[in-house]
């Protein structure tokens, strides 16, 4: 059984690993998929057949590895359930011909919303103080208090679509606004700064919405935690890659900032076990856009990209050059 397109695309869809259910069901309806983690023996799969595969879809966090790349001789489209794409070598796939996807916007509302959640989790002490209730400690002592977050300043590491989204929700509650990016952003009038240094040593707390992979690796430095200093919070949503760990870890056990809003670690699902006790820690299992709307938007521009490089040979969200 294939799948033959318009333009004369035929061959096998590749699913790397579990997905969306709807996704899953759209993709068997309409294309001869092969889901790798349901054989037996996916090293014998790809040995027979593996020169049949002319698009794999993958989730954010699992990618294609090299080895499964070179395994598949056929591929033409790597196609991301995820507006992230680091663990796939993309300039590896292009120089082999393989156009690669990803799923950007239709997640951006959710992060960003999110984001901003997080914030008022850790500088208010929320999720702290529903313990603090649970445990009974409300009827002898009082809860300690929290830092205002309307009138801070925040800056944004890394003002693209969800930097911005993050920034335009707290306009709502007076803040100041700084930035730091790689390339000027034009068309806002939040002042940028000329390093994550500086950005950290000028705010009062620090979203970090950069994208991940090895440029951005260990961005957030033991430097820029010292420059956030005692009375700074941090805030992560985009990849734990981009905080170097230990020195985050070290940083909140010894005060060296006031508390963090931590979505994403370097190991996922694992956590720094020094963390699980702080009440300066907000910790939260990598749900940015896990939300019903949003997931399903996502799966259907999975699906999207992978039916039009399978009927009309191209991609709908190809991820840019740099």
């Amino acid at each position: 059984m294939s799948s033959t397109g318009n333009d004369g695309t035929d061959g096998t869809v590749l699913q790397v690993c579990p997905l969306l259910p709807s996704l899953e069901t759209a993709l068997a309806e309409h294309h001869h998929t092969v889901k790798l983690a349901d054989l037996p023996d996916p090293a014998a799969y790809l040995r027979d057949h593996g020169g049949e595969v002319v698009a794999a879809v993958t989730s954010a966090r699992i990618g294609v590895s090299n080895d499964l790349m070179d395994a598949l001789p056929a591929l033409r489209a790597i196609v991301h359930f995820g507006v992230g794409y680091e663990t796939t070598d993309v300039s590896r796939a292009r120089a082999r011909g393989i156009d690669v996807s990803n799923t950007p916007d239709v997640l951006t509302d959710c992060v960003a919303d999110l984001a901003v959640g997080a914030l008022i989790d850790v500088m208010r002490r929320l999720s702290a103080a529903d313990r603090f209730v649970r445990r009974g400690a409300w009827a002898s002592d009082a809860f300690p208090l929290a830092a205002k977050v309307s009138g801070k300043r925040v800056g944004i590491l890394g003002l693209g679509r969800i930097g911005r989204a993050i920034a335009r929700r707290l306009e709502g509650f007076g803040v100041e606004l700084l930035y730091f990016s790689r390339t000027p952003v034009e068309d806002v009038r939040y002042r940028r700064v000329s390093s994550p240094t500086e950005l950290a040593a000028e705010c009062d707390a620090l979203v970090v919405a950069v994208a991940g992979g090895g440029a951005t690796q260990g961005l957030v430095s033991a430097e820029v935690l010292e420059a956030l200093g005692p009375r700074g919070y941090l805030v992560n949503v985009s990849r734990g890659s981009v905080i170097d760990e230990p020195a985050l870890v070290d940083a909140l056990v010894n005060g060296g900032i006031a508390g963090a809003a931590l979505d994403v670690f370097a190991d996922e699902p694992h956590v720094p076990k020094a963390l699980l006790d702080l009440d300066t820690v907000v910790l939260l299992p990598h749900i940015a856009s896990a939300t019903h709307e949003t997931r399903e938007a996502m799966g259907e521009l999975t699906f999207r990209n992978l039916h039009h490089f399978m009927t009309e040979g191209t991609l709908v969200t190809p991820v840019p050059t740099h």
